[in-house]
C-alpha cells in the first residue's frame, strides 16, 4: 500500500511511503488484541483500594450479650460484620492487577491493530517537522491543515520532541508518542494515526524488517 507524504501545511510533497504488508497487512488476531488491551488497562490500575476487615476495626472485643437466651443470634464483639461500624467481609485489598504477556504476543497485537487501521484508511504520513517553540496554536494549525481537527489524533514520532509534545499537551483529543512507546491501545483508540517519515522507517527496524 502506497501513501502520499504531506507537509504540515497539508500539501502533497510528491513523495510516497510504502506500508509493508508484514506490519500493515497481517491477518488480524482479535483475541491477541483483547489480551494486549486488557493488560494495558490492567497495568494502569492503581490497585490501592482497601477496606477494614473484622480484625482491623477499632472497637471493644468484649462480648456484648450473653450466649444464649436472648432469642437472637450469638455475637462475640461489636466488630462483627453484621453490626453497624463492624468490619467488612472479604473487602478489597491492595493488589497488582498486571499480568505477563510474551513479547511476540504484544508484537502481533500491534501489527493486528495497525492492519485494522490501515484497512480503514486511518493512517497517514507527514514529513519530518519541528516547532520553533512550544505553542498550542501551532499544533491546532497542523490539525486543521491535515483536516483532522475534530477527531482523536495520534502523532507518532521517531524520537522525543519537546516542542511538539508540549504543543499538543493541552489538546484532549491529541496524543504525541514515539515509535518505541507505540502500543495497541493507543492505535485502536485513535480516529487518525499520523506517522512521520522517519518514524515509519524506525518502525520497520524495530520489527526487524529490511527495507528494499
Amino acid at each position: 500500500m502506497e501513501l502520499k507524504v504531506f507537509n504540515i501545511e497539508g500539501e502533497d510533497t510528491g513523495r510516497t511511503v510504502t506500508l509493508r504488508k508484514e506490519i500493515f497487512g497481517v491477518d488480524e488476531n482479535d483475541h491477541v488484541i483483547y489480551l494486549v488491551v486488557k493488560q494495558h488497562l490492567a497495568n494502569k490500575r492503581q490497585g490501592t483500594h482497601k477496606t477494614k476487615e473484622r480484625g482491623e476495626v477499632v472497637g471493644s472485643t468484649a462480648k456484648i450479650k450473653r450466649q444464649k437466651g436472648t432469642g437472637t443470634a450469638r455475637a462475640g464483639s461489636r466488630k462483627n460484620p453484621l453490626f453497624k461500624g463492624g468490619g467488612r467481609v472479604f473487602g478489597p485489598r491492595p493488589r497488582d492487577y498486571g499480568f505477563k504477556l510474551n513479547k511476540k504476543v504484544k508484537q502481533l497485537g500491534r501489527k493486528s491493530a495497525l492492519s485494522y487501521q490501515a484497512k480503514k484508511g486511518l493512517i497517514r504520513v507527514v514529513e519530518d517537522f519541528n516547532f520553533d517553540a512550544p505553542k498550542t496554536k501551532n499544533f491546532i494549525e497542523l490539525r486543521n491543515n491535515l483536516k483532522i481537527n475534530d477527531k482523536k489524533f495520534v502523532l507518532v514520532l521517531a524520537s522525543k520532541n519537546k516542542n511538539v509534545y508540549l504543543s499538543a499537551r493541552n489538546i484532549s483529543t491529541s496524543k504525541v508518542i514515539t515509535v518505541s512507546n507505540l502500543d495497541t491501545y493507543s492505535i485502536l483508540n485513535a480516529s487518525n494515526i499520523m506517522f512521520t517519515e522517519s518514524s515509519i522507517k524506525l518502525l520497520y527496524q524495530n520489527f526487524g524488517i529490511i527495507q528494499e
